[in-house]
């Protein structure tokens, strides 16, 4: 074998592992259900309380030494590829130190998980920015539409969200603080520690109480007359989840991920025409019509049908639509009607699709079971991901 094919042949080895290692990485990333995280919904409590993690000060901690000792000290952004809510510039968490408290949130825009979380933060937010925090969003993409700035700027409108966001499009400060969740906090006090780490939704109350602690100790140390307010939050728009009844996981429908498949095998990629059986079973995805699938989405072409029986109280959709994109949506074979989502008419079960975001298609008062079905009547929908809660 000539150097030069030997060389040839390391290099496209390189390659291949590369693509491999990134793709494992991506689809090792998780979402967080209810208070805790993505674990298999059949397993037990204490398997899923073994996710959250969370460090409190102890009266042992009384130095700074100490505080070495005890916590570790917060990275730095890193390679961020925007920002928002900062006038367009950069923004660093070692500017704060020895100043402000810091809460850092992990976060994608299209997550209903952290759509959730939102109401708090957003309270956070306005109760302590006079008195000495700083919060600052690590938007990390899990779809390649969520790089794009003018999608989270619009987020960030639609959100009502004031901090600072950062666009972490590499994963670069995803990496830097070996984070695997969405949504995920770190609270950093006036040195710079991380005293406090929370994976996913819930535990609010315990959050906030941190985050005043840690105001009170900067409250001290700089000799600072503000008062830090005592009170805990309890949001008007705030969305309470009941995990106990939710029965549904996430699914996808792109080819990396769409293990839910039920009328095609797992991974399918490609131009695919399938047909949706007469019985479908619970949480089995079921795509009708001709569809090109792709690692991220699956794309209609021409008229289309989904179908997902599930378990649950509301019903999102991640997707977007072109060509004047309209689905009919219908649910145990009726319009939804009153528990239509906000994205569909009440009367007709229509709605349009266009830009890239979560769909509300179905917001119900009570949990149980349900047959979904969605026809595509015009255009083209990119599906990306069910979600529910």
């Amino acid at each position: 074998m000539t150097k030069v094919k030997l060389e040839t042949m390391i290099g496209v080895i390189l390659l291949v592992i590369l693509v491999i290692g990134g793709y494992l990485y991506f689809v090792s990333a998780k979402k967080c259900t209810g208070e805790f995280c993505a674990l298999p919904l059949t397993g037990k409590d204490s398997d899923r309380k073994s996710a959250i993690i969370k460090i409190t000060s102890t009266d042992e901690i009384k130095t700074l030494e100490d505080k070495i000792k005890a916590y570790k000290a917060a990275p730095e952004i890193v390679n961020a590829s925007g920002f928002v809510n900062t006038g367009g510039q950069p923004i660093n968490i070692s500017e704060f130190r020895g100043k402000k408290v810091v809460l850092v949130d992990f976060w994608t825009y299209t997550c209903i998980n952290c759509q959730r979380t939102l109401p708090y933060i957003n309270d956070w937010y306005e109760k302590y920015r006079d008195e000495g925090l700083e919060i600052i969003s690590i938007h990390t993409p899990e779809f390649a539409f969520e790089k794009l700035l003018k999608n989270v700027e619009k987020a960030a409108t639609d959100f009502e969200i004031k901090y600072p966001i950062v666009l972490d499009n590499d994963y670069a400060t995803w990496n830097a603080y070996g984070n695997q969740y969405w949504p995920r906090k770190y609270l950093i006090d006036i040195d710079g520690y991380i005293v406090y780490d929370h994976i996913g939704e819930g535990f609010y109350d315990e959050t906030e109480r941190a985050i005043q602690k840690a105001l009170l100790e900067r409250k001290e140390r700089l000799n600072d007359n503000t008062s830090v307010t005592t009170t805990i939050s309890d949001p008007e728009n705030k969305i309470i989840l009941d995990r106990e009844k939710l029965g549904s996981p996430e699914t996808y429908f792109g080819s990396s991920r769409n293990t839910y498949l039920s009328n095609a095998k797992a991974n399918v990629s490609g131009i695919v025409t399938l047909t949706i059986p007469e019985d479908v079973k619970p949480n089995g995805l079921y795509l009708g019509g001709t569809w090109n699938i792709t690692p991220e989405y699956a794309e209609n072409k021409g008229e289309a049908t989904i179908v997902y029986k599930y378990q649950a109280k509301n019903v999102y959709l991640v997707m977007s639509g072109t060509n004047g994109a309209e689905i009919e949506v219908t649910i145990d074979g009726k319009v939804p009607g009153v528990i239509s989502g906000l994205d569909l008419n009440k009367g007709s079960g229509l709605g349009l699709i266009s830009e890239e975001r979560l769909y509300k298609i179905i917001e119900a008062k009570d949990y149980g079971e349900h047959t979904l079905i969605i026809k595509i009547k015009k255009g083209n929908v990119r599906a990306f991901a069910f979600t529910f809660g």
